[in-house]
């Protein structure tokens, strides 16, 4: 079976003066490759080309047979790194945390601990006759999600 530390030496070697981080490597059964990569502006096709080649011309396939898949992390699939977070800063997404409650709001900031999110929350002021939308900042850790990803909306 092939080695995902070799693969991913492989992709940090390709990856090397980029603007491109990587998402994740899985091995799968039969060796199948499956390398996710991911850029702050998208992912064009000539580069996931490209280092599909680049990753081909650094294993033998004499010695193992596999096959390789280079893509970009899917829009509106949960982020896995901490790049994609950063990258979505401003950005509507949705939450959905451990205990199944579900956050959609602007991604405010994220860092290696944590990230926060600002959601619309309905308050009823004081002396006021109906409820009114106001802002709330929503911390959350990571190991209390099951989830986060860019939430695409059609007008």
């Amino acid at each position: 079976m092939i080695d995902k530390n070799v693969v991913t030496r492989i992709v940090e070697e390709w990856l090397k003066g980029k603007d491109y981080f990587l998402v994740d490597i899985n091995i799968i059964q039969d060796d199948k490759i499956v390398v996710e990569i991911d850029h702050a502006e998208g992912v064009y096709i000539d580069d996931c080309v490209d280092l599909s080649r680049y990753i081909e011309s650094k294993l033998d396939r004499d010695k193992e047979d596999f096959e390789l898949e280079v893509g970009s992390a899917g829009i509106g699939q949960p982020f896995k790194v901490l790049q994609q977070y950063k990258n979505y800063i401003g950005k509507e997404v949705e939450v959905m945390t451990n205990a199944n409650r579900k956050y959609t709001g602007i991604l405010k900031d994220a860092d290696e601990d944590h990230f926060m999110v600002t959601i619309e929350k309905k308050i009823k002021l004081e002396g006021a006759k109906r409820p009114k939308m106001v802002p709330e900042d929503v911390p959350f850790k990571y190991d209390e999600i099951k989830y986060t990803k860019y939430l695409i909306r059609f007008k």
